[in-house]
């Protein structure tokens, strides 16, 4: 791309990295973020609802079959952690896993496949700047989609410490753990230390959750732009196994981030003096 418009790799580089922005400043919105993760969460959703509909118990197609597989294949692993009688976390998991890998994916496609096809209707619908249209067509590279996602799974966390334990019993794990004491002076004192390291540890969740997605899917797409721009005799063969590769990341990190996502809740059920509720 950068070849045949004559812009400079640099430029090039701005262009793919920039966004679809509407509003200024605090109250802009990524549109191409938001118009791909609900969209594919719209047509997950569509997907999985007519493959229930369509599911049979006798001999089940493909499809059905690879579903189940997926399906039990999370469930599984949700199980070995989650320890807990909850009916939402099971179905929670698997929605996790299911549309982050299914925004990380759009990273296979072709760096100025969408991006092109953008401008082509950005000059010959609206008669716009081709280099002014702006398409980023992973949503998971953009901190604000990975942050709001864990932000969602803080305030589950955050419901379910206070809804299993009680406002009071919460407040008192709060003040009076990682460190304890016995003595009641020991105690007054410790409370300051526990209060901050339990800010520490509850901010560090989703911030940790959001930064490890983002910057993982982030630095792929900077290779896969960075592999657009070399000669097409290098750019078929690296682009061919950083492909490959980067399908086994993407996996990677949806699992990731839905298993830490079941470990956060689970440590949201667990009590200081009981592990069942």
């Amino acid at each position: 791309m950068s070849e045949t418009t004559g812009i400079t790799p640099t430029q090039y580089i701005h262009h793919h990295l920039s966004y679809w922005t509407v509003g200024h400043g605090f109250w802009s919105l990524n549109v191409d973020t938001l118009l791909f993760s609900v969209g594919l969460g719209l047509l997950l959703f569509l997907a999985m609802f007519f493959t229930a509909r369509r599911a049979t118990s006798g001999v089940p197609g493909r499809w059905q079959n690879f579903v189940e597989l997926i399906l039990n294949w999370i469930h599984d692993n949700v199980k070995q952690i989650f320890q807990f009688d909850n009916p939402v976390i099971p179905p929670l998991a698997i929605t996790i896993f299911v549309w982050i890998w299914a925004m990380n994916f759009m990273d296979m496609l072709p760096v100025d496949l969408l991006p092109r096809l953008a401008q082509f209707i950005g000059v010959h619908a609206f008669s716009a700047d081709p280099e002014q249209v702006y398409l980023k067509v992973v949503p998971t590279n953009d901190m604000n989609m990975t942050f709001g996602l864990s932000l969602g799974v803080f305030l589950l966390t955050l419901y379910y410490s206070i809804s299993k334990k009680g406002l009071l019993g919460y407040g008192k794990e709060f003040i009076g753990h990682p460190f304890e004491a016995h003595h009641p002076v020991a105690r007054v004192a410790l409370v300051v230390p526990n209060v901050l390291m339990n800010i520490v540890e509850t901010v560090s969740k989703p911030l940790s959750l959001s930064l490890r997605l983002f910057g993982n899917m982030f630095a792929g797409e900077i290779l896969f732009i960075l592999i657009a721009m070399l000669p097409a005799w290098g750019q078929w063969p690296l682009s061919f196994v950083w492909t490959g590769f980067h399908l086994l990341v993407i996996t990677i990190q949806a699992f990731v981030f839905m298993m830490l996502s079941v470990v956060y809740l689970s440590m949201a059920h667990t009590t200081h003096d009981s592990h069942a509720h």
